[in-house]
């Protein structure tokens, strides 16, 4: 009579005393996690612009993160603070599938329902997100978490046991678990790789899709009006551009190319507007409801003016400030025919993905320039900038008032609504400050001793104007510098000084008076809450 294994007749094969190592529940949880981002990634591009969960999520981080989370960021990662809160994003979630992968080696339920709750919080996200929506939020909810828990049953499936410490059983692996030859190891990471390759391959195709989606095609094929005044603006900055001053070397364009403009926004995902299915409505405290279409604005399109445009987290002599020629509609002929109501003391403006900001009514009605934007250099709008339309105020930070993408003008009161950054700890008024900088020489220079070399850089005061600039080195007199040929008071304003330096170390200053005789002041603040002040101050060696 043969023996029988009193294991093998007791206990069922499930519940014998056999584990998985931890690495391989970690890889399980990894690739499952990747599995679940990238079939929703996928699902998001195919059906963009709208966004897939992890910029869904990211995007709710940024509406309800506190001041010191977003100023943190800021200060941190500067202009790769998106792209940082979104690897952040990514990283987190794999992290936590990492961990259900190991609890998973002992019960199962546990990884699953992880990714269900993960799955409902990405649902949620992409269901409020303004766009969204909810049917499409639950099935692409529906597909990530099937994905995620189907890769995680597989992985967990196929990896490799080995007896529990302390237990034997005969006929079981031992040593490493894996088998002699370590068969098994092999298996489950040629599996871990597939599934690897395979998570690249769904995100490279996501990243394909939403490239195939852009709206460059509709852009491309935008034919902006020609503008009364455009051939009269074209030949004074053809002069202007030609002057002296604008050709000293290492100063800064007159008109800031449209790829070096800078670029400041809540956007993780670059809105991709088709301009047929768009339209600007403006409501709230008018007369009547007005919605407009874009070729209505395009067509209307002809006024044409230069305006300097900086972000209020721009530092004394900092590069988040550029001056470009607009084109667009002024936003009194569109508010006009809307009927603004008395009382109506807050211009409200809000983009396609959310975002909004606000400005007193007044500062469309005192004359500066202020237009619903289609054009930009010339051409339509860049979809970084905005298209098809944005707000051009001039004289107000972006933060209050440069609103891209722009699908809604809503007439309110001033304590009714508080724009975006706001309640973050930025000041409700955004006028923008007097500011200088020096672009050549750069901070740290070295120069040729008794070699005249020219001092030179930019000066704005928009819906102002700049009267002078002066120069200072070390401690001696300030000196005025010779301004180029001015775009208007809207616009900023070159100059340069010559200079011989004598041998050693030296400091140079620069500041700026407006057209009302107020001159820059020298207390150096941080741009929060309202803007940063200072003269902008370099050190070079001679």
């Amino acid at each position: 009579m043969s023996e029988v294994n009193p294991i093998d007749q007791r206990t069922p094969p499930s519940a014998r005393t056999l584990t998985s190592p931890r690495w391989t529940g970690a890889l399980a949880g990894m690739a499952a996690g990747g599995a679940a981002l990238a079939a929703g990634e996928v699902a998001g591009a195919v059906a963009a612009p709208k966004p897939g969960p992890v910029i869904a999520v990211s995007n709710r981080v940024i509406d309800h993160a506190p001041a010191w989370f977003v100023n943190f960021g800021k200060d941190v990662f500067g202009l790769a603070d998106k792209p940082a809160l979104i690897a952040g994003t990514i990283l987190f979630s794999i992290a936590f599938a990492t961990v259900l992968g190991v609890l998973s080696l002992r019960r199962f339920a546990i990884g699953a329902s992880g990714i269900v709750a993960f799955g409902l919080i990405g649902m949620a996200a992409m269901g409020v997100d303004a766009q969204g929506g909810w049917g499409y939020a639950v099935l692409v909810s529906l597909l990530a978490t099937t994905t995620g828990i189907a890769v995680l049953a597989l992985m967990i499936a196929r990896a490799p046991t080995r007896p529990a410490t302390g237990s034997s059983s005969p006929g079981v692996p031992t040593g490493d678990g894996l088998g002699p030859d370590g068969a098994g190891r092999r298996s489950f990471l040629g599996w871990a790789g597939a599934a690897a390759a395979t998570i690249a391959g769904l995100a490279l195709g996501a990243r394909t899709l939403r490239a195939r989606a852009a709206v460059e095609e509709a852009r491309r094929k935008v034919d902006l009006v020609a503008g009364e005044d455009a051939d009269a603006l074209a030949q004074v900055v053809e002069s202007a551009e030609s002057s002296d001053v604008a050709t000293t070397p290492g100063i800064s364009e007159l008109i800031t190319p449209n790829d070096d403009f800078y670029l400041i926004d809540t956007a993780t995902l670059v809105p991709q507007v088709d301009p047929e299915n768009w339209t600007l409505t403006i409501r709230g405290m008018v007369e009547r409801e007005k919605t407009y279409s874009y070729d209505e604005l395009l067509a209307r399109a002809t006024t044409i003016v230069p305006v300097t445009l900086s972000c209020v987290s721009n530092e004394v002599g900092g590069r988040l400030v550029g001056n470009a020629v607009w084109q667009g509609v002024p936003l009194t002929d569109l508010l006009d025919e809307a009927g603004v109501q008395d009382g109506a003391t807050q211009i409200r403006s809000a983009s396609v993905d959310g975002w909004d900001c606000g400005f007193p009514t007044e500062a469309a009605y005192d004359g500066r320039t202020a237009l619903v934007a289609v054009g930009m250099n010339g051409e339509p709008l860049p979809v970084d900038h905005g298209f098809p339309a944005r707000l051009v105020v001039a004289g107000l930070y972006g933060y209050v008032s440069a609103t891209k993408w722009l699908k809604e003008i809503e007439l309110t009161t001033w304590d009714d609504f508080d724009g975006y950054w706001v309640p973050r700890g930025w000041s409700k008024l955004g006028p923008v400050k007097t500011q200088s900088r020096i672009d050549t020489p750069r901070d740290g220079a070295r120069l040729v001793a008794q070699q005249r070399v020219p001092v030179a850089g930019v000066a704005w005061a928009p819906d102002t104007g700049i009267a002078k600039v002066e120069v200072q080195v070390d401690d001696g007199p300030w000196s005025e510098a010779t301004l180029g040929e001015s775009l208007g008071e809207n616009a900023w304003i070159q100059w340069s000084l010559a200079w011989t330096p004598a041998p050693g170390d030296h400091v140079i200053r620069v500041r700026a008076t407006d057209a009302t005789g107020q001159t820059q002041t020298e207390r150096r603040t941080r741009p929060a809450p309202n803007g940063a002040t200072g003269w902008h101050t370099i050190g070079v060696r001679a």
